[in-house]
């Protein structure tokens, strides 16, 4: 029984940080690598970032490499991400999933948790 819980989500003025929380259970390592994705009204869900099991790695893709960081505490059983940097075009439902080597497509999935920036 996989279950991934997200948290921490909220409203952040531009220039702002924020630190989302991804609480999870039943994995193994079959599951994969945990990572976050998100999805702006009107657009296509794309991928955040990825704590890859396959090779040890961490993944970030262009918009938002060198503003977030997303670290995993095995012991509390929580993956984070921490976003500075906030800008508009970053407002989105962020979701945690498993196996996001694949993009997510074979994994779990939180339910999501809102991030709004705006002044």
């Amino acid at each position: 029984q996989v279950q991934l819980v997200e948290s921490g989500g909220g409203l952040v003025q531009p220039g702002g940080s924020l630190r989302l929380s991804c609480a999870f259970s039943g994995l193994t390592l079959d599951d994969g690598g945990i990572g976050w994705f998100r999805q702006a009204p009107g657009k296509e869900r794309e991928g955040v970032s990825c704590i890859s099991t396959n090779d040890g790695n961490t993944y970030y893709t262009a918009p938002v490499k060198g503003r977030f960081t997303t670290s995993k505490d095995s012991a509390k059983n929580m993956v984070y991400l921490q976003m500075s940097g906030l800008k508009p075009e970053d407002t989105a439902v962020y979701y945690c999933a498993t196996d996001c080597e694949r993009r997510g497509r074979f994994g779990s999935w939180g339910q999501g948790t809102q991030v709004t920036v705006s002044s």
